[in-house]
């Protein structure tokens, strides 16, 4: 079974302390012996017994081990042969102290593919007599019982072969005794080579000893013979072993586990210090969450106040900016005398450039676009709302029972007076064209709402029910149950003279408050308030003269036309729901669906006024004047001479000599002469060039008769003219078309949606380019994009580079745990022998360090997670103790979070890398040795 011949071993080859231990030593032990090695200390008995157990590399010679050669076998090859046919039993036991016994028994199985790996260590913990003390730690027995667990765990795999190394050097007699009677039983069915200095021991006991003096076979009860090894080595067959040898990850993971429970206090330390890196990284993720969450919540919220805007008159923004950016500095100081002051035009140049960049968009072709649903980018909006030239008219009645208007709002005028708030509105329509924004409407308390789905998203129904149908309203207040005084003076639930009062006080320089914070409104009273809308041509009645004339402010007609009107009904009231941030509404108001806008669009179209108009496309049925036509010059009025020359055709021959001697009267003495000499023809001309206009029409004034003034008046009045146009009357009545609306309002889904719906108008805007259509380019708004693109990308930034400066300190604890599973390595030295002996090979010592640093690792990124999770507690309530934002939850993700623990024991094991290979480096007689 084991052949040796020739077998040298060198220790220090080539150096100054050069020692050959083993001087061609030449054995072949057979099956079924009990061979004992004898000899004093340093004769090699040892050495030799480590190389049988391939636990040593020889220096010289060949070894073959069931016809293996071992001296050409890798070291995993020797490995696997030990795990399955060599059983060790040592002179110090080479137990792992802090193993029980039934582990320390089960480490030979550890190497080997079984399933019953406890069911065989206990029983051959019973056949040794020991299965009382299966439990026990191996620290806490005698030396007897440790060479008992010694020879079980060298039985348990049932090898071929029992090494011993003086079995019985660390006992009494009476237990050395009780040992060799052990070990002889086990040499009934298997090789036993035990090496002793006892020579009673192995005349008692062995059936063969060999005696080795200074590392050479002094003596052989059954010496090698060279010739039989030729005869036996043409017959003899190569054995194989039936064991499969491996020893798994799992396995290696189930004995880093066990070591590290050994010593729970200094693992959880490790873990915890390498943990500190994973909560910096996890708190910081955390807020990134929290902060990232609560943006999400206003990005959502703010393209539901804030959707992509698409006007029918818009401005190109962009290149308004470039224009103004582009000061020329080059150009402006070429040629300029330093010490002179120049003028520029910025301000008109500013002018120029805002109405150049008004432009008028096709809506009506990109909608057809946008319909037919390109790239599916319907799945990108979540709704698509309408805004429309014509205005709501809303009346209701005042705290004062009077008719007022409360939409388009009053207030503005009832504060300011008429003129002023026409200047004041005149300027926001001013702004609302070079904004894109309706700045009138922002002075509004009536709202076209969205739909249903969206309006759960925002609000919470805190009374009654969303609308349902056209005529059907809601009162909007916001999260504190509040509407502002202005809403309540809009609504005419204050009295709107008070807002003139105070601004007349205010004027006058007078301090001036009104108090309207303490009052409130029940449910009920709000959803009682009546409201009506009507159509612009109920508001206009005709007169005498074949027009027609304004009659909102006559109380009378009003209450008569109010009956006819559409009453809405106030159904419900809602408010921003606890997580909403929403911003529109904070106000308050009545919020109406789009299919009131519908309704009465479609009232005003087929009103009898504004069929009355389209009946008469040339006349401003308002005044009865014709409208200008576009290539009819305006008519002037009649010059003085034109006017002389018409009124000496209607004079009589009486009233003109009058007048002649009245004015010529009026004239100097020299100048009556000049005349008179003048023929009678030309005397009257001469007269009026020489006469005050004034005298001459005071003369002209006092002969002319009644019918004669009528037909002068008739002859010189101004001709007249309306400054309106067909399409402003029209507009006026509110007369629009459903299928053009003037706004388009697309809200996206998400963030991502939005910049999807930006990039499908670009891709529409190339499109028409590339046609030649460059004037059906889209100009829109994108007010949410203007707001807050980039804080998404300014949080993650800051994330990064704090996790950047965190993870310094994650790769220090890192590589301390590398340290300290050095720290491990040294300490465990002689373990790693136990295991080399029992048939682990190198990548198997790795494995189970490896395995020990992913444990920790482990536990480390789990004690982290939890840590972070409880630390956000605390950091939640001082978050909204100093914010006061409910939204901001700093909370880890849970992918985050796994993430976290895979780094961390990614780290660990990559620190562990050196240590464990330091471990699987160190040779396994030397570690046996350590103490």
């Amino acid at each position: 079974m084991i052949k040796l011949s020739d077998i040298t071993k060198i220790y220090n080859f080539k150096k100054s302390n050069e020692f050959q231990a083993l001087k061609g030593i030449s054995l072949e032990i057979s099956d079924g012996e009990f061979c004992a090695i004898m000899g004093k200390s340093g004769s090699g008995k040892s050495t030799l017994l480590h190389i049988i157990g391939m636990l040593d590399r020889f220096s010289g010679g060949e070894y073959l081990f069931d016809k293996i050669d071992v001296g050409k076998s890798s070291d995993g090859k020797t490995a696997k042969i030990r795990a399955g046919e060599i059983g060790f039993v040592k002179q110090d036991f080479a137990l792992i102290e802090d193993y029980s016994v039934t582990d320390n028994v089960m480490l030979p199985l550890y190497p080997i593919k079984s399933k019953d790996k406890r069911k065989k260590a206990l029983a051959a913990i019973e056949k040794l007599g020991i299965s009382h003390l299966a439990n026990k730690d191996a620290s806490q027995l005698s030396g007897g019982e440790k060479q008992r667990v010694a020879i079980a765990r060298a039985i348990v795999n049932d090898p071929k072969i029992i090494l011993a190394d003086e079995p019985t050097g660390a006992l009494d007699s009476e237990t050395s005794i009780q040992i060799m009677e052990l070990v002889k039983e086990i040499a009934k069915d298997r090789l036993v080579i035990m090496v002793t200095h006892n020579p009673d021991l192995a005349n008692d006991y062995a059936t063969r000893i060999v005696k080795l003096v200074d590392g050479e076979i002094k003596s052989d009860t059954q010496p090698f013979d060279p010739a039989e090894e030729k005869t036996e080595k043409k017959a003899a067959v190569k054995s194989k072993s039936s064991k499969k040898t491996k020893m798994g990850f799992l396995t290696a993971l189930s004995l880093s586990r066990n070591n590290l429970m050994t010593k729970k206090g200094r693992t959880f330390l490790t873990a915890f210090a390498g943990s500190i890196g994973i909560i910096g990284i996890a708190l910081i993720l955390s807020l990134s969450n929290g902060v990232q969450t609560y943006i999400d919540d206003v990005e959502h919220s703010t393209l539901a106040s804030y959707p992509i805007q698409l006007e029918h008159k818009a401005v190109n923004y962009s290149g308004l900016m470039s224009t103004l950016m582009d000061t020329g500095e080059s150009e402006r100081n070429k040629d300029r005398d330093p010490d002179r002051v120049y003028t520029n035009d910025l301000s008109s140049q500013m002018m120029k450039t805002m109405l150049s960049e008004i432009k008028e968009n096709n809506l009506d072709d990109f909608m057809e676009y946008l319909n037919s649903n390109p790239d599916n980018i319907k799945d990108s909006i979540s709704e698509i709302k309408y805004g429309h030239k014509s205005k709501l008219y809303v009346f209701a009645h005042d705290i004062n029972n009077k008719v007022m208007r409360v939409n388009p709002s009053t207030a503005t005028q009832a504060m300011m007076g008429e003129e002023m708030a026409g200047s004041v509105l005149g300027m926001m329509g001013t702004m609302s064209t070079f904004t894109g924004v309706d700045m009138s409407a922002r002075a509004n308390c009536f709202e076209q709402l969205l739909s249903n789905d969206r309006i759960n998203e925002q609000y919470e129904t805190i009374a009654g029910r969303l609308p349902e149908n056209y005529d059907e309203v809601v009162v909007i207040v916001n999260k504190h149950n509040e509407m502002s005084n202005i809403t309540l003076y809009t609504l005419g639930l204050l009295d709107q003279a008070e807002l003139g009062e105070m601004m007349s006080h205010l004027l006058a320089g007078e301090a001036w408050d009104i108090e309207t914070g303490g009052q409130s409104y029940s449910y009920d009273e709000l959803m009682n308030l009546k409201f009506t809308a009507l159509t612009p041509s109920d508001l206009f009645k005709e007169n005498d003269k074949g027009g027609y004339d304004d009659m909102s402010g006559d109380q009378e007609y009003m209450e008569n036309v109010l009956k006819n009107g559409l009453e809405l009904k106030v159904v419900g009231i809602i408010r921003p729901n606890g997580d909403s941030l929403i911003s529109s509404n904070t106000e308050g108001g009545i919020g109406y669906t789009y299919a009131l806008t519908e309704h009465m669009i479609e009232k005003a179209n087929n009103s009898e006024l504004v069929k009355y108009q389209q009946d008469n496309p040339e006349t401003d049925i308002f005044t009865g004047i014709e409208f200008p036509k576009k290539d009819e010059k305006p008519k002037e009025p009649m010059s003085q001479e034109e006017a002389m020359a018409k009124i000496m055709e209607i004079l009589s021959q009486e009233q003109l000599a009058q007048i002649f001697r009245t004015v010529l009267e009026t004239l100097p003495q020299d100048k009556q002469m000049e005349i008179m000499q003048l023929p009678q023809e030309q005397q009257f001309e001469r007269l009026s060039q020489l006469a005050e206009p004034n005298k001459v029409t005071g003369a002209l004034m006092s002969v002319l008769t009644v019918d004669q003034m009528e037909k002068l008046q008739e002859m010189t009045k101004q001709p007249e003219k309306t400054e309106a146009t067909y399409e402003g009357n029209l507009e006026l009545l509110g007369v629009d078309d459903l299928s053009k609306p003037d706004t388009v309002y697309i809200y996206a889904k998400d963030f991502e949606s939005k910049e999807k719906i930006s990039d499908l108008i670009s891709q529409y805007n190339q499109r028409v380019i590339d046609e030649g259509r460059e004037e059906d380019a889209i100009e829109y708004t994108d007010y949410v994009g203007m707001m807050i693109s980039g804080v998404s990308d300014i949080i993650n930034a800051i994330s990064y580079i704090l996790i950047a400066f965190v993870a310094i300190s994650l790769i220090v604890s890192s590589i301390m745990i590398g340290i300290i599973t050095y720290i491990s390595v040294l300490e465990r030295t002689k373990e790693i022998g136990i295991l080399r002996a029992m048939g682990a090979s190198k990548g198997n010592i790795s494995n189970v360090f490896n395995a020990e640093t992913l444990i920790v690792g482990f536990a480390a990124g789990v004690i982290g997670i939890l840590v972070t999770v409880l630390l956000n507690i605390p950091i939640n309530m001082i978050i909204l103790k100093l914010t006061g934002i409910k939204n901001i939850s700093s909370s880890l993700p849970p992918v985050a979070g796994a993430a976290l623990v895979v780094i961390s024991m990614l780290l660990t094991l990559i620190a562990g890398l050196f240590p464990a290979s330091i471990a699987a480096k160190k040779d396994p007689v030397i570690a046996l040795r350590t103490e």
